[in-house]
C-alpha cells in the first residue's frame, strides 16, 4: 500500500491537544500525520501501523472529502470511540496479533490487578 508518514504534523498536533494524548498518528488521505511519537517507533508498532492504514483504506473507498464527511458524521452521531470506521480501524490493529509468538503476545497483556475501577476514584470517604 503506498503512503507517506508526516512526522510532527500540526495537524496531528491539533489533534493530540484535542484528544489530550501524549501521541497520535492521524490519517489524510494517503499520509498517516504523527505528532508525540517518531516515524521509527510508529512503524515498528505493527497493531497502530495496521490502524492507520485501515484508515487510508478507508479514505481509497470513499474518497478523500466524503470519507472526512461521513466519519465526522459517525463521530457527532454516536462518539469517537463507537464510530464505526474507529471499530474497523481498531480491529485491523489487533489482527496482527494472532500472528505473535506466544511469548511477544503474553508480554503485551495488561495485568488489571491493583488498577482502580472508574467508580473506585470516587469513594466515599
Amino acid at each position: 500500500m503506498d503512503f507517506k508518514v508526516v512526522e510532527r504534523s500540526p495537524f496531528a498536533r491539533i489533534a493530540r491537544m484535542v484528544l489530550k494524548s501524549n501521541n497520535v498518528a492521524m490519517v489524510l488521505g494517503k499520509s498517516i500525520h504523527l505528532s508525540g511519537v517518531s516515524r521509527e517507533d510508529f512503524i515498528k508498532d505493527e497493531g497502530w501501523l495496521a490502524h492507520e492504514l485501515c484508515h487510508i483504506e478507508q479514505f481509497r473507498e470513499h474518497g478523500f472529502f466524503r470519507f472526512l464527511w461521513l466519519y465526522l458524521c459517525e463521530s457527532m452521531r454516536v462518539g469517537y470511540y463507537n464510530n464505526k470506521y474507529e471499530v474497523e480501524a481498531r480491529i485491523a490493529g489487533m489482527k496482527h496479533r494472532k500472528f505473535q509468538n506466544p511469548a511477544k503476545r503474553a508480554a503485551a497483556v495488561v495485568d488489571p490487578t491493583g488498577i482502580p475501577l472508574p467508580g473506585d476514584s470516587k469513594r466515599k470517604a
